[in-house]
C-alpha cells in the first residue's frame, strides 16, 4: 500500500510539473511597469551639461538592464514632448520610482516621467532573469 501511495504521489507530481511547463503564454501574464519619459520642466542646461546628463542617462540604462530590472528602453524619433519609454520588471511602483531617481536626466529635471502598470507574457525580451554581458 505504501508503494502505491508513493507511485501515485510521484505521478501527481509529474503531472503537475508537466502542466506548469506547458502553460500557454496567455495563461502566464505578468505585471511590468511602463514608463513614458517626457520633456522635463528644466531643459535650460548648456550643451556640455546636457551631454553629460545624457551620458549618465545611458550609463544608468545599461546598469538597470544588466541588473535585470529594465526590459525595454528607447527614444522616440521626433522632437515631441514624449522623449522615450522604459519597461521595468519590478515588484512595485516604488521600486521603479527609486530606479528612476538614480537617472541624472530625471534628477536634473531634463526628463520627467509617467508610470503605468503594463501586462504581458514573460517570454522573449520579458523572460525572467538578468541578461548576460557580452
Amino acid at each position: 500500500m505504501k508503494s502505491l501511495i508513493t507511485i501515485c504521489s510521484f505521478c501527481l507530481f509529474i503531472s503537475l510539473s508537466a502542466n506548469a511547463q506547458n502553460k500557454r503564454p496567455e495563461d502566464q501574464i505578468k505585471k511590468y511597469w511602463f514608463v513614458m519619459l517626457t520633456r522635463g520642466a528644466n531643459r535650460t542646461q548648456d550643451s556640455v551639461t546636457a551631454a553629460k546628463l545624457q551620458e549618465g542617462h545611458m550609463a544608468n540604462i545599461n546598469k538597470m538592464y544588466y541588473d535585470g530590472k529594465l526590459k525595454v528602453a528607447g527614444p522616440f524619433g521626433d522632437d515631441g514632448n514624449w522623449r522615450g519609454i522604459f519597461i521595468f520588471d519590478c515588484e512595485t511602483k516604488e521600486e521603479v520610482i527609486q530606479l528612476l531617481s538614480a537617472d541624472p536626466s530625471i534628477s536634473a529635471g531634463r526628463l520627467a516621467y509617467e508610470i503605468r502598470p503594463w501586462y504581458t507574457s514573460p517570454m522573449g525580451s520579458f523572460a525572467p532573469g538578468k541578461p548576460v554581458k557580452q
